[in-house]
């Protein structure tokens, strides 16, 4: 038997005012993607901000349907979003916000393993760790570089992408 351990570091903030400018920023915009989320099923807003390398902002919120399963993360709709349309400018990081009416956030929400599998997916397509920043209008403010930092076993089969 061998015993593996894996551990993860990240970075805690008590707001935003103690990250560098761009960073602020986009959490900044994060929170303007937040206002056109389309919860009206669980009013629990989320809004993502992607952040890629010429400076362009492209920006997600989660869209909900009655049939639950129809709906998108804000994660995902902002990532499809650049991959469509943006392929070609890699993204340097993503802002992650969450707010709703029903109770206090007290601590950043994590995305979905889904978001997750997605952002790893980017990451690989452009060779490159994604900054993750977390935050909640009462709480902490999480950074992370990576998706592996929440799912350290990623599915990846590279013989998938043979022909």
């Amino acid at each position: 038997m061998n015993k593996h351990e894996i551990k993860i570091s990240f970075e805690e903030y008590d707001n935003p005012a103690q990250l560098n400018e761009a960073d602020r920023a986009l959490c900044l915009e994060a929170t303007e993607a937040l206002k056109k989320s389309h919860s009206p099923y669980s009013n629990f807003r989320v809004g993502a901000a992607l952040k890629l390398q010429s400076g362009r902002i492209v920006y997600g919120s989660n869209q909900e349907n009655v049939a639950y399963p129809s709906g998108l993360c804000a994660e995902r709709v902002a990532l499809f979003h650049w991959g469509a349309n943006y392929p070609e400018d890699p993204i340097e990081s993503i802002a992650i916000t969450a707010y709703t009416d029903d109770f206090t956030l007290t601590r950043p929400v994590t995305p979905c393993g889904s978001c997750l599998q997605v952002i790893a997916e980017y990451e690989k397509k452009q060779d490159q760790k994604l900054k993750i920043i977390l935050f909640c209008q009462d709480g902490p403010l999480w950074v992370v570089q990576g998706s592996e930092s929440f799912l350290p076993f990623l599915f990846f089969e590279e013989r998938l992408a043979q022909s």
